[in-house]
This record gives structure tokens, sequence and C-alpha cells, in this order.
């Protein structure tokens, strides 16, 4: 399977571990939160390095994981985006930066968005667990233009 592989000028990579003493505590229970977040799934048997892309304490945290896939058809490289919104991985196959992860991320979330609205099924859209129904959507839609304006702009691309 061909990849590109992400622009780790982009990134700064982070110890792996259990925790880092001096790093900040909403960066490390974020980076836990990712951690599980991608733990969850049955297609990596390790996380082999972890990046940090982009991060602002209590809205959002863009990591990159590199990966020892389980499967071929899995990507070595994962984004995952936590925070305070719907926490979900971006496979690393095409975004090579933290703003191309974030970008494509609010795209996925905007299709969840309109389809909630319109009471269509997100059986085959970006999962997010919450349940598909107008208020949800208008609350999501509301931090997706807030990360699409104030944001991704602040990420370097």
């Amino acid at each position: 399977m061909s990849t590109i592989d992400p622009d780790l000028s982009k990134v700064s990579r982070l110890p792996l571990g259990a925790g880092d003493p001096d790093r900040h505590d909403s960066l490390e229970a974020a980076l836990s939160d990712a951690r599980e977040y991608i733990n969850f799934y049955d297609w990596g048997k390790a996380i082999k390095s972890e990046y940090l892309g982009y991060g602002v304490e209590g809205i959002i945290y863009i990591f990159l994981f590199e990966i020892s896939p389980d499967r071929p058809e899995v990507f070595q490289w994962i984004w995952v985006i936590v925070g305070d919104v719907p926490s979900a991985f971006i496979p690393g196959d095409e975004s090579k930066t933290p703003y191309q992860a974030l970008d494509e991320y609010i795209g996925a979330m905007e299709e969840w968005v309109e389809a909630a609205r319109q009471g269509k099924s997100v059986a085959k859209l970006i999962p997010v667990n919450v349940d598909a129904n107008p208020a949800n959507a208008e609350m999501l839609a509301g931090r997706l233009k807030f990360l699409d304006e104030k944001i991704l702009p602040l990420i370097e691309s």
C-alpha cells in the first residue's frame, strides 16, 4: 500500500511512556485520551512514536501516531484529534500536516452535521459518539465553525 509520510517538521516528537512530569497536565490528559482512543481500535499492534501537531488547552489537540499496523490495509501513520470536540482519527495516507488533518476532520464532521440535521443515516460517516439529531448537529456545527475560523488559520500549513 502506498502512503505519504507526514511532514515531521510540522510536529513535535513526544517521549513514549506513562507520562512526563514536566509536561502540562492538560496536554498529558489529552495525550492519554488520544492513546485510549487509538487503542480502542484493533488495527494496531503498538504505538511506535507519538507527536504533537497542535494544541489549544481546553479546545483541541492534534496528535500524530506512528503505529505497527495489524493488517496490510491499515496505515502506519494516524492522526488523532481530541478535546472539546468529538474524538476522531484521520488516516495518515493523505494528510501530511496538522493543518491538513484538522481541515479533513472539519470536512468529515460537517458531513455528519448535515446528515444529522436532515435526519439521514450517519452510519457510513465519521463516527461521533452522540445521537445524530438536530440539537447535537447544531452544537457540533458551532464548534466546527470556531475551529475553521479561529484555529485552522493559526496552524502552519
